[in-house]
């Protein structure tokens, strides 16, 4: 009976945030039924934002939408709410997600969790009393097909001895200088970080699931648009950093490599584009969303050729489909295969999942917070800068 109706664990949400991403995750649960054999199903029941305009939306287009707040804490006491996504400014963000803990509903968030590191070290404190509840950090892009077999291959053991992994996350969205200020050009609501805490996650979601920790960095920080229009007629300066360049040395208990990750806002040519790139001494193979059907490999034994084989990849991700294996696997998709992921391991457990690749975890995203805090040193001094804490 598993993925029927009558078996399926219903689990009700509550969507604190109704912006861009919000309205992203909302809109994966009208597709649930293109999973197929799973036994949990997100309902969402609750919508809530500051902003009372912003949730309009979820009350015209998902039917389920039973309470509509302004005040989070007003859906945390709702208790027909069993879990949470949670997607509002980095600022917000310890405040929010201890509530959201203390009041015992599961947590899906966005990165960074927490503004910075102390912000981060007081969310797992709070996560340490209450055991029982699930938090998890939104990383959608290992969820592409092409990324799952590259994890494949990393967990076999097939790239022999690592010579060095490049991984990164662009996009471009921030090279117009006329598009106005928001709140992640502010320290006061983004933080120090700058496009670190924004979206370096998603770039060492991957390398420190495979054990590949940072030791030490060198940062190159860079602000490309110093200011932008303030909305007002006037411009305002933009404090926080647009691009990252983390050159990292790794050292795990047989090896030690170089790692560089990059974080760019503005990457001229590039939507939104994350990949990984691994280069070893009996295989090497790389991952783009820019091609996301595409995987290139290069295998090599002593003696023999040096040639690159780039493969489509099927349709097959985490969790399986209704979709047929030729078509393209896109960014919804991997919204959908992180909230399904999610969504297994609150019904069923960590050790009960239908599959075992579980969305980042909030340990995860101290290691985050601890590379990122040694970069902005890093930056500042012009030295390679250990890795505390990570």
């Amino acid at each position: 009976m598993a993925g029927t109706e009558a078996a399926r664990k219903i689990i009700r949400f509550g969507v604190i945030g109704c912006g861009l991403m919000g309205k992203e995750f909302a809109s994966a649960a009208a597709r649930w039924c293109h999973l197929s054999d799973v036994n949990f199903e997100p309902r969402i029941i609750a919508a809530c934002d500051a902003n009372a305009s912003a949730t309009s939306w979820f009350e015209q287009a998902v039917p389920s939408v039973k309470y509509v707040y302004t005040d989070y804490k007003d859906l945390l006491e709702n208790p027909e709410v069993d879990a949470v996504y949670c997607a509002v400014p980095h600022h917000l963000h310890e405040r929010i997600y201890i509530d959201i803990i203390r009041a015992g509903k599961h947590l899906l968030g966005e990165k960074p969790f927490g503004i910075d590191q102390e912000a981060n070290r007081q969310i797992l404190s709070e996560m340490k009393a209450r055991p029982d509840v699930i938090v998890r950090s939104s990383s959608e892009f290992p969820f592409f097909p092409g990324a799952m077999q590259i994890t494949k291959w990393v967990n076999e053991g097939r790239f022999g001895r690592i010579i060095e992994v490049e991984a990164g996350f662009w996009h471009s969205s921030d090279l117009d200088p006329r598009k106005p200020i928001n709140w992640k050009r502010r320290i006061a609501t983004n933080g120090e970080y700058g496009c670190m805490g924004d979206l370096g996650l998603h770039v060492l979601h991957l390398p420190m699931r495979y054990g590949w920790h940072p030791r030490n960095v060198r940062a190159l920080l860079s602000k490309v648009v110093e200011e932008r229009p303030d909305g007002n007629g006037g411009m305002a300066p933009c404090e926080t950093w647009d691009n990252a360049i983390l050159a990292c040395d790794v050292r795990t208990a047989d090896q030690s490599f170089p790692m560089v990750l990059s974080t760019k806002r503005i990457a001229p040519g590039h939507a939104n584009t994350w990949f990984i790139r691994i280069q070893g001494t009996k295989l090497s193979a790389e991952f783009s969303t820019k091609n996301p059907k595409q995987v290139a490999s290069l295998p090599y034994e002593p003696g023999g050729s040096q040639a690159w084989h780039v493969a489509d990849v099927p349709y097959q991700s985490a969790y399986g489909t209704i979709t047929g294996g030729i078509f393209e696997f896109g960014f919804s998709d991997s919204i959908l295969q992180m909230w399904a992921a999610f969504c297994d391991e609150v019904a069923n457990g960590k050790d009960g999942m239908l599959q075992p690749f579980h969305c980042a975890t909030p340990e995860e995203a101290a290691g985050s917070h601890a590379l990122f805090t040694a970069a902005l040193e890093s930056h500042a001094t012009g030295q390679t800068v250990n890795v505390i804490g990570g």
